[in-house]
């Protein structure tokens, strides 16, 4: 969370200390009493939210207040550059509409023994509507201040400008043919004005939606023309892991087979999840998993938004030695935002002789796993070597996002978005 500053010009530098940590991390919540931030292509929980320039492509937000009572939130978009910087244009200049709306569509929580206030928002449309295409930000904030941040969410709105064809491989060299994946592919810029490739175009490359260890800032092997091929061993290979752990939490009556035990009184449900170990030398198995991220869903016939309750989920992880790791341990995945979450970071505990964490989770379907934290970045980079291994046959998606900056331009057009699979074109699979 961001300082508090007891100076004469306090509020002046706690809005720009949340303004300055939503720029550096999209996808961020400033308050405790906000949980469950969806924000998907309308009516696909397991979809990235990317929409296409000037179409009818709807978005779907949906959040929880676990105060439960009715407060005024609103929100407004931002326009940012590929690595997310800010831009330097003005709102009406990318979007059209007034900036500041307010979200109207909000229901309380019924039938359940937590008590929440479930809000809901469908966007783009008059109110607010992208003009350009690129990486943007949602910021929602109470009461049409803007210094009074909630959360924020990132999503991507995309022109078909550009054309790219991928595939992923396994890379040739000796150490990473067993545990990493290598993605190929080219890049057609067709009629668009490329003078200088290197400035004008630029590629990110997201291992199941993920910002935190994504691929940027590679450079072209070939170019012939206004066609760049990208294909070197060094640049477009990533760790592949291993599929992700779940947890089913569809039901806080018929508890699934990872649930160890329970805790229930009147008021709350207390879960606790299976100990979890290290995999890295355990044998490979396939299953179909989500890539890392959560569903709310219910196997009750009631909606999963405001009929869904609550739990205090506790997560127990033992180590191969019974001993702390030299690095610290997190646990991540969508539900802690990928390790940046207060609750993401786990406890020794010396008694136990174990890593703990708890949270607080609504019904739904959870992937996670346990990652490293490398203390020489800010923010940190979790590797899964040590916990979760990797493994060069497991299934991955991959999203390959090209931007095109025009000369003497002021921001980074988003012209591609393609997505394949790391089970695409191997011998027995789809």
């Amino acid at each position: 969370m961001y300082k508090r500053y007891f100076t004469a010009g306090g509020m002046l530098l706690l809005f720009f200390c949340a303004e300055l940590q939503a720029q550096r991390e999209p996808d961020k919540i400033f308050q405790k009493n906000i949980k469950t931030v969806q924000l998907n292509p309308y009516g696909d929980q397991t979809a990235y939210p990317v929409i296409r320039l000037n179409s009818s492509d709807l978005l779907q937000l949906d959040f929880d207040d676990m105060d439960g009572d009715i407060k005024n939130y609103y929100y407004n978009i931002e326009l940012r550059n590929a690595d997310w910087s800010a831009v330097q244009m003005g709102y009406f200049d990318y979007a059209k509409g007034y900036p500041n709306q307010r979200i109207s569509t909000y229901r309380r929580s019924a039938q359940v023994l937590t008590r929440y206030t479930h809000y809901q928002l469908t966007f783009p449309g008059r109110d607010i509507m992208p003009t350009k295409p690129g990486n943007y930000v949602v910021k929602v904030f109470l009461d049409g201040d803007t210094s009074r941040l909630a959360f924020t969410r990132r999503f991507l709105v995309t022109d078909a400008g550009i054309a790219v064809s991928a595939q992923v491989q396994q890379p040739f060299g000796q150490e990473f043919f067993r545990s990493h994946q290598k993605i190929q592919f080219t890049v057609n810029a067709g009629r668009l004005n490329v003078s200088y490739p290197q400035q004008q175009i630029k590629v990110v490359i997201l291992q199941n939606n993920r910002w935190d260890n994504c691929i940027q800032n590679i450079k072209p092997s070939i170019v012939r023309n206004n066609v760049y091929e990208y294909n070197t061993e060094k640049d477009g290979i990533m760790p592949a892991m291993r599929e992700w752990r779940w947890l089913d939490l569809t039901s806080f009556r018929l508890l699934s087979d990872r649930v160890r035990r329970q805790e229930n009184t009147n008021t709350a449900y207390d879960l606790y999840v299976v100990p979890d170990l290290s995999r890295n030398t355990q044998r490979y198995i396939y299953y179909k998993d989500y890539n890392g991220i959560y569903a709310a869903l219910t196997n009750e016939n009631v909606n999963p938004y405001w009929n869904a309750d609550y739990a205090t989920i506790h997560f127990t992880y033992k180590t191969p030695n019974n001993g702390p790791y030299a690095k610290d341990l997190y646990l991540t995945g969508q539900m802690t935002n990928y390790g940046t979450d207060d609750s993401a970071k786990m406890r020794w505990n010396p008694q136990q002789s174990v890593y703990e964490t708890t949270l607080q989770l609504k019904q739904g379907y959870y992937d996670y796993a346990y990652a490293l934290a490398d203390g020489k970045s800010d923010p940190p980079k979790f590797i899964t070597d040590e916990t979760e291994g990797n493994i060069w046959e497991t299934e991955n998606q991959y999203t390959i996002l090209v931007y095109y900056r025009e000369l003497g331009g002021r921001y980074d057009q988003l012209m591609n978005v393609t997505v394949i699979n790391s089970m695409m074109n191997r011998p027995g699979q789809f």
